[in-house]
């Protein structure tokens, strides 16, 4: 992937900070925008694995769940284990702050 200085247009190096022909300072690339790998609290089936890589990527919750269960299948189980991997290491999505006050509070 070519990277090219935005005020001069010379290629740059990927790991440039500086345009080695007119001085510029190169900015950072941005984080490609995206949702956050989280766990959700609600409409997962089993550890929210499947829903928290759907909603991440923008994919069909259905999909990623069938998919899982075939691939699970099919690698007989070695898909499991890592399911139960990424169930451990994706964090949960922190708890929504109450909207209401209980009564008599």
């Amino acid at each position: 992937m070519a990277f090219y200085c935005s005020r001069c247009g010379s290629e740059l190096p990927i790991n440039a900070r500086f345009c080695a022909s007119c001085g510029v300072a190169v900015p950072a690339s941005q984080p490609i925008p995206g949702r956050r790998l989280l766990r959700p609290r609600e409409g997962r089936q089993i550890g929210g694995v499947c829903i928290a890589l759907a909603k991440a990527n923008g994919w069909d919750m259905a999909v990623v769940r069938i998919l899982t269960i075939i691939g699970t299948i099919c690698s007989s189980g070695l898909l499991g284990i890592a399911y139960l991997a990424a169930w451990i290491g994706i964090p949960e999505e922190p708890p929504a702050a109450p909207t209401t006050c209980p009564p008599g509070v």
